[in-house]
């Protein structure tokens, strides 16, 4: 089955790690603003409380690819390949720098403004996330992040701002990035820092419940804002959780790491908490604290559409002792899957697992999806002004034939975004050097470099592909 005629071909970024400028126009500071490359990355991200006491060398956010002021030319080159939908965010902290303020920042809105005008007048369908990683570092200081239920309130009064600014440019709206990482990254995703002795568990699951209903408001919001034009969807960070053996307790194990990641979809797409969450939460000792609407918000706005990101699939087992060889892959611990190649950072290559995914996703949701990350990062040479990155063109080739597979499956697919679609900062290592893009930009670890724009390979090869609707790969 060819994909729809329709179908939105595109490359996804963040401006968190994309936009730079960093406190131009007013923008105030994001969580990712004090955060430092390399191996100090991954001490910072999961000590925060060091992060914020110490100075380091260089703060990659800082000046990323500097496209707050190269977004022209960039989009120019997105157009060329033919994009028909690009995948950015919204900065909050540039629309409310502290994020608690009343008025926005016009400086900011307009920014935005400029940006979807230029992504309009290529044809291109802008898809904005509201919240990509980039809570204002005030409201972590100031009220503890999202344990804090004050910060619902600050985070539906910004996304009434922005909806209401671009009612008429931006159709495709997600409410939180890979919503799910806050169990596993809960400084990046809920500006959580824990003090000594409280029950961890706790204090994610009701940051995670405070988003939930956050998440809902939003979309409550663009319902009442531009409901016929309006498609509000959720965002996972996804990929299936194999069982090691055929054991039936290794098989029990993956459902149950399985329902952790989807619980939050669960939510947002069903509209209430699901059952086996109650077991899920007593064994945890974790009680949630709702508020009296809480339960009908969430019932009354679930999203239109499922969107998420597929990097590789993962591997648990029952056995203590099995999980102790596990690794990290994309923030997530996972066994070694002997079936599998690894990338350059550890992470496993399985297309089939996409066509898995997708088809699990559909299956228990019957709504839209949307894949708006997938990608390989990896070490480019440049070499006569372009990449010869084949190994990036067959990572891609054999994940968007699954991709296909799947919609052949019965799946209802919108598009596809790869991630990365220009060089930019890595979100979990800070580094330049794992790069993702069709476009190399000329910056290295330090950030050093004339920031030139080069057309790798995977370019030309990415726009037959857009082409020619996946026909040709």
């Amino acid at each position: 089955m060819p994909l729809q005629k329709d179908f939105l071909w595109g490359g996804a970024i963040a401006a968190n790690q994309a936009e730079g400028a960093y406190k131009k126009d007013g923008k105030g500071m994001a969580l990712v603003d004090v955060l430092p490359a390399g191996n100090e990355r991954w001490e910072a991200l999961f000590h925060p409380k060091v992060a914020l006491s110490t100075t380091y060398s260089h703060y990659p956010s800082h000046e990323a690819i500097d496209f707050y002021h190269t977004y022209k030319e960039d989009i120019k080159l997105f157009a060329e390949m033919g994009f028909k939908v690009f995948r950015t965010s919204i900065s909050w902290p540039r629309i409310f720098p502290k994020g608690d303020e009343l008025e926005p920042n016009e400086a900011g809105l307009r920014f935005y403004d400029e940006l979807f005008d230029e992504c309009r007048k290529y044809g291109m369908e802008p898809l904005v996330t509201l919240n990509h990683f980039d809570t204002p570092l005030y409201l972590v200081e100031e009220y503890g992040g999202w344990r804090n239920r004050k910060l619902i309130e600050f985070y539906e009064r910004y996304a009434k701002v922005v909806l209401k600014r671009y009612k008429n440019k931006v159709k495709y709206w997600l409410t939180f990035n890979e919503i799910n990482m806050l169990l596993h990254i809960p400084f990046f995703g809920g500006g959580l820092i824990f003090d000594d002795n409280e029950n961890i568990d706790q204090v994610k699951f009701q940051a995670a419940h405070h988003q939930l209903v956050a998440s809902s408001l939003a979309t409550k919001a663009a319902k009442e804002i531009n409901e016929e034009h309006f498609m509000i969807g959720c965002m996972l960070a996804a990929g299936e959780i194999y069982p090691h053996t055929c054991h039936p307790n290794d098989l029990l194990k993956s459902v149950k790491e399985n329902q952790k990641q989807y619980f939050f979809i669960d939510v947002q797409s069903r509209g209430e908490y699901p059952s086996y969450s109650n077991r899920m939460f007593k064994e945890l000792g974790v009680v949630i604290e709702m508020q009296e609407g809480d339960k009908e918000i969430l019932k009354q706005y679930p999203v239109d559409f499922i969107s998420f990101s597929y990097y590789s699939s993962r591997v648990t087992s029952a056995d203590p002792e099995t999980n102790k060889n596990s690794s990290q892959g994309n923030a997530m611990e996972t066994l070694k899957n002997p079936y599998l190649k690894s990338s350059e950072w550890g992470w496993q290559i399985d297309p089939v697992g996409l066509r898995v995914t997708m088809n699990q996703l559909y299956d228990r949701y019957q709504k839209p999806l949307f894949i708006v990350e997938n990608g390989l990062g990896a070490v480019d040479k440049l070499e006569n002004e372009t990449i010869e990155d084949n190994y990036r063109i067959e990572y891609m080739r054999e994940h968007i034939k699954e991709m296909i597979e799947a919609v052949d499956d019965g799946v209802d697919l919108l598009g596809y975004t790869s991630w990365g679609c220009i060089d930019l900062v890595s979100a979990g290592t800070g580094e330049m050097k794992k790069r993702y893009g069709f476009i190399y930009v000329d910056r290295d670890n330090e950030g050093k470099g004339t920031g030139k724009r080069y057309k790798k390979k995977s370019f030309d090869w990415y726009k037959k592909v857009i082409e020619t609707n996946g026909e040709q790969l």
